[in-house]
């Protein structure tokens, strides 16, 4: 049992999941990577990826404005349903109802804020489905997406996105290796993670020179981080790591669990 195998051993009763590819050696290491996990936030990726799909296909322009709004149909019965302010990790947006936002900005706070409104408003926009077919044609695995957030009819009827370590790991691979959309959107996309505001797991422990383009997820006892890891003066590392079963009020936990066993997986790599 290698050292990180080891130390997610004594986390009894939670499963924990890691896969990582390193882009300088071609090397990977999973652990429990194809176990399925409720994605939480992890899934606004994927969104992100279909927005730039769409945009590099003429569908939209990023600079395009979008209506800020909160009333939005469950894929379950087409009943409607808005987001609750107070579930928001921004909040920035529910005052702006009724105005509007590029899609540019709006992409931005999905990912760095977590934004739930944004990335509803996003999905009404490039559809669910469009975001799902684009995982399948990238020959993503594991990593389904069918509808927005907070969508709790569809939850109750087990209509949910769903991830793995290892699907979201193959994810950020080809994002760091320039193949979505085009070496352009993938840098842009890049560029976006590197901005996230939530860095209490992936980047905590790393060197400050060590730069992290990633995106966190939360909801219930899920806990996950995902992203690409660029260590000075060599190729980066694709890394994922997903848990289930902090309790909700434990997660700072969680936190040092994750971030524990990121330091363990760059000192390995580094």
């Amino acid at each position: 049992m290698n050292p990180i195998e080891s130390y997610i051993s004594k986390f009894i009763g939670k499963t924990i999941a890691v896969a990582v590819h390193d882009l300088e050696t071609g090397k990977s290491m999973h652990i429990n990577a194809d176990e399925s996990f409720h994605p939480a936030s992890t899934m606004k990726v994927p969104v992100m990826m279909e927005v730039f799909r769409e945009s590099h296909e003429g569908r939209f322009s990023l600079q395009d404005q979008l209506e800020i709004f909160n009333s939005f149909t469950s894929i379950a019965d087409e009943s409607k349903y808005a987001l609750d302010i107070a579930d928001d990790s921004d909040t920035s947006l529910y005052a702006r109802i009724g105005e509007s936002e590029s899609i540019q900005e709006l992409t931005r706070l999905m990912i760095v804020r977590s934004s739930n409104l944004a990335t509803n408003i996003l999905i009404e926009t490039v559809g669910a489905k469009q975001t799902n077919s684009f995982l399948q044609e990238l020959g993503i695995q594991g990593v389904t997406v069918v509808r927005g957030i907070e969508d709790n009819v569809a939850f109750r009827l087990g209509m949910n996105n769903s991830a793995t370590a290892r699907g979201l790991t193959h994810m950020m691979t080809l994002i760091a290796e320039g193949k979505v959309v085009s070496k352009e959107a993938s840098d842009e996309m890049v560029q976006i993670m590197l901005g996230q505001e939530f860095n209490e797991s992936i980047p905590a422990l790393l060197p400050k020179s060590a730069r992290v383009a990633h995106k966190t997820g939360w909801t219930g006892e899920f806990y996950h981080d995902t992203g690409i890891v660029f260590p000075e003066n060599r190729k980066p590392y694709a890394v994922s790591i997903l848990t289930r079963g902090f309790p909700e009020d434990k997660e700072k936990e969680a936190h040092a669990c994750m971030s524990t066993l990121s330091k363990m997986i760059y000192d390995q790599i580094v």
